[in-house]
């Protein structure tokens, strides 16, 4: 079996190269109302240009999974400003899209937490819909949005665990086909278990990506020999291997909170787990040392015996 690994937006290998530079709302209305559109678009394009580099660089080093940044444009979703971030950037983005599509690259978003479909607050569940809309014209801009895939967690309980999850699959009504057809969900380490959010999964058809670190922190009473292979039936119909997280605890005090590198031991459970399975699987490494943890990662996972490293960011079990 085959496991490719990716990293999180940010390159630390590369010299001041983010693709998430941004600009304040309170900064936006500070500036001369001459000014404010022509910095959106120069943040936005220098956004874009980075996402490139990026891509060109873990081509470069063998690298095929990528998470690109949500905030590649700012402001995007303010309702107060609310501009065209697509006619001006077309050769760009599609620039990026074919990049992607000319190597294989599997690429995916990740709104951030306040993107969900469980607050009884009309307003919320309104917002995440247009967050997840402004990431799918990203991808639609690019033309990968068949290929690529928008993850989000389930979100809070807010005291009613029961009432909660049947809120969420109230809410999520509220999200357009077309986007849904390419969301996938994640367990928590505080919330909604493997098992639990597997559930839901499984309710409305979408595929489940598995976070390693989060279920250990958050089992309840599933172990990972039990719990995987139903998590990888809700990839059957997707045209992708199964995807995963991947992170390990700061320290026994800080468990939640991610370590700059991914301790190999740490991850070795799961690699037993999925040599079993023998499935290729993609797993997203979300430690603080970004592209450097996966380089460390994939070094010390081709020092055991039995493994061999076939690309810079793959290796064979």
């Amino acid at each position: 079996m085959e496991i490719r690994f990716g990293f999180v937006a940010n390159t630390l290998s590369l010299w001041e190269v983010t693709p998430s530079s941004t600009l304040t709302f309170t900064r936006y209305k500070a500036l001369p109302a001459s000014d404010r559109e022509q910095k959106l678009l120069s943040i936005t394009e220098k956004n874009i240009d980075h996402t490139l580099r990026i891509l060109y660089f873990i081509v470069a080093n063998g690298i095929e999974v990528y998470r690109m940044s949500s905030s590649i444009v700012p402001l995007a979703t303010h309702p107060d400003v609310l501009w065209d971030f697509m006619s001006p950037f077309q050769d760009k983005w599609k620039e990026v899209g074919t990049f992607v599509e000319k190597y294989g690259l599997r690429t995916s978003f990740h709104p951030n937490q306040f993107t969900l479909f469980t607050s009884p607050r009309e307003e919320v569940t309104k917002n995440a819909v247009i967050d997840m809309e402004y990431h799918y014209r990203m991808l639609e801009a690019m033309g990968i949005e068949k290929s690529s895939v928008i993850n989000i967690h389930i979100g809070g309980t807010y005291g009613d665990k029961e009432n909660t999850l049947k809120r969420f699959h109230q809410n999520l009504k509220s999200l357009p086909s077309h986007i849904k057809e390419i969301m996938t969900l994640e367990n928590d380490d505080k919330t909604y278990t493997a098992r639990e959010t597997l559930q839901v999964c499984q309710k409305e058809g979408i595929p489940f990506v598995f976070d390693y670190h989060h279920h250990m922190e958050n089992p309840g009473d599933e172990t990972i020999e039990t719990i995987i292979p139903d998590i990888f039936e809700t990839w059957k119909k997707a045209n992708q291997p199964p995807k995963i997280h991947i992170s390990s605890p700061k320290s026994d005090k800080q468990y939640r909170a991610h370590a700059d590198y991914v301790d190999v031991e740490f991850m070795k459970p799961l690699l037993s787990v999925l040599k079993d399975m023998d499935q290729d699987v993609d797993i997203m490494i979300e430690a603080k040392a970004k592209d450097l943890a996966l380089f460390r990662l994939v070094e010390d996972i081709s020092r055991i015996r039995g493994v061999k490293r076939i690309r810079g960011g793959a290796i064979r079990l």
